[in-house]
């Protein structure tokens, strides 16, 4: 009972800010129209959200921006963090500066961004300019805009995931290292069958932070895309956004956030059921 007391009053706040918008959400999914006319339509909102083409899209994109955001993200960070782990001169300068961009809120990072992706006097496009070379319209095409959002987002949140494999790495028992180099292993060997395997429990949480990063870091499209060109970088989150407080269409609004959870809570579900199960601890 005195357990149960101490965790009340986290309770209370997950209660009001976690499971009642939530179950408000689900309640409202099955209602049409604007606040001030909602009228019960049952399962006909969710028939219209997945016949429209526009959430198709939005669904795909949001794919692929987790597909190209997480693995690099991971990638890098892990990099980093084995090579900042080493002592060396100035080491502490390094992870600060790869950890800065963390610091800086979205949207002054898309600010910073926009400058650079701007056409004729961007900073990228000065750049390609000292080569010979005109850059693309990166913001304004559809061919680039997702490739543009993507480095932006993996320029940001690298230097976050690689403070957790800091803290893994910092943790990992050195006898073990010790034993695989008298035994003569090779750097790749002892990375591949002692580093990557015991590091496996801080990449299943970092995956499960970035792959929800991925679908919740939408402040930037405000101010850079607004979802265009023609809906090529829009995602689920900013989509949400659009639908209720741009259309005012709260019912398809809370249709598309139950999809969110399904979808958030599905990708959570699999990583603790399934890969947990094949991690070392």
């Amino acid at each position: 009972m005195f357990a149960y007391l101490l965790l009340f009053p986290s309770f209370i706040f997950l209660s009001l800010f976690t499971f009642y918008p939530t179950l408000k959400s689900i309640h409202l999914s099955f209602y049409s129209g604007p606040m001030t006319r909602l009228q019960y339509s049952g399962l006909e909102q969710y028939k219209e959200v997945f016949t429209d083409d526009i959430f198709r899209k939005v669904m795909l994109n949001n794919i692929i921006f987790v597909i190209g955001t997480v693995p690099t993200s991971l990638f890098l960070a892990m990099y980093l963090a084995i090579w900042l782990n080493k002592k060396m001169a100035g080491s502490a300068l390094l992870r600060t500066s790869f950890f800065y961009p963390t610091v800086i809120p979205l949207i002054a990072v898309a600010n910073i961004w926009l400058f650079i992706y701007t056409p004729q006097y961007g900073l990228l496009e000065k750049f390609l300019n000292a080569f010979g070379a005109d850059g693309p319209n990166w913001l304004g095409s559809q061919s680039t805009v997702m490739i543009a959002m993507i480095i932006m987002i993996i320029w940001k949140d690298t230097g976050f995931f690689m403070i957790f494999y800091l803290a893994g790495l910092q943790n990992l028992p050195k006898d073990v290292y010790e034993a695989a180099m008298i035994e003569g292993a090779k750097p790749f060997q002892i990375f591949r069958h002692i580093t990557f395997p015991l590091l496996m429990p801080t990449t299943l949480f970092v995956m499960i932070v970035a792959i929800t990063n991925a679908f919740k870091n939408v402040d930037h499209l405000y101010i850079m895309t607004k979802g265009g060109p023609d809906n090529a970088s829009n995602l689920l989150l900013y989509h949400i956004y659009e639908v209720a407080f741009t259309n005012w269409d709260l019912g398809k609004a809370a249709v598309l956030t139950v999809v969110l959870i399904i979808v958030l809570l599905g990708i959570t579900a699999f990583n603790y059921l399934f890969l947990d199960k094949k991690i070392h601890y």
